[in-house]
């Protein structure tokens, strides 16, 4: 029984852990392949584009080092990040403080929500490959976390790698498993990216 009043497997908790470790070590390296300190065209398009909305509360699941986060506070938005790794969260912070704007960054697990002073409601939520990371068991945990902080008709921008870009069984979405865990959603847009593996940016609102 974890702490978080839930029971786990040894495997479960083994995998999470590998995950972890994976990430933390990537941190480490100094080379996240996630994240290269560019705000890609996909997020920059959803808050400024024609059918942009108001800016409002967001929330990024994954924040890494902060450059989304920065990014969407300086047009605008009341922003709370998110990261596994205390090493990204303390670049972030350092990030966000050296473009003087006022992001909340947070160390915690993004499909533990509760355990992290994130109250909702968020109108917009982005998120960079972190659930497409992220243990199959813990994955309707992150999506009920984020419903129950959607606003009606929020929004949820996520780039995730397809199953077949990585030899292991954690890793990878796809348009069928986001239909199935996001109860109360609706996909409303799946496009192919630009990588030379299987990559996705879906587009999901919470209905009313």
């Amino acid at each position: 029984m974890s702490a978080h009043g839930e029971t786990t497997t040894r495997s479960e908790r083994e995998a999470e852990e590998a995950v972890r470790r994976e990430l933390a070590e990537w941190y480490r390296a100094g080379k996240p392949p996630w994240d290269n300190g560019t705000t890609p065209p996909e997020l920059v398009a959803a808050v400024t584009g024609d059918a942009a909305p108001t800016p409002g509360r967001a929330l990024e699941l994954g924040c890494g080092t902060g450059t989304n986060a920065v990014y969407l506070a300086r047009h605008g938005w009341d922003v709370v990040g998110v990261d596994l790794i205390d090493d990204a969260v303390r670049q972030a912070r350092a990030k966000a403080e050296a473009a003087g704007v006022g992001v909340r960054l947070l160390c915690g697990d993004a499909s533990r929500l509760d355990d992290l002073d994130v109250p909702g409601p968020f109108g917009l939520f982005f998120d960079l490959s972190c659930y497409c990371g992220i243990p199959h068991h813990r994955r309707d945990a992150y999506a009920v976390g984020l419903t129950r902080r959607a606003a009606p008709g929020a929004r949820l921008l996520m780039f995730g790698y397809g199953p077949e870009a990585f030899p292991d069984q954690i890793s990878g979405v796809t348009a069928d498993e986001l239909r199935t865990r996001f109860t109360g959603w609706e996909l409303l847009d799946v496009t192919p990216g630009t990588n030379p593996f299987p990559t996705f940016w879906f587009t999901l609102r919470r209905t009313p």
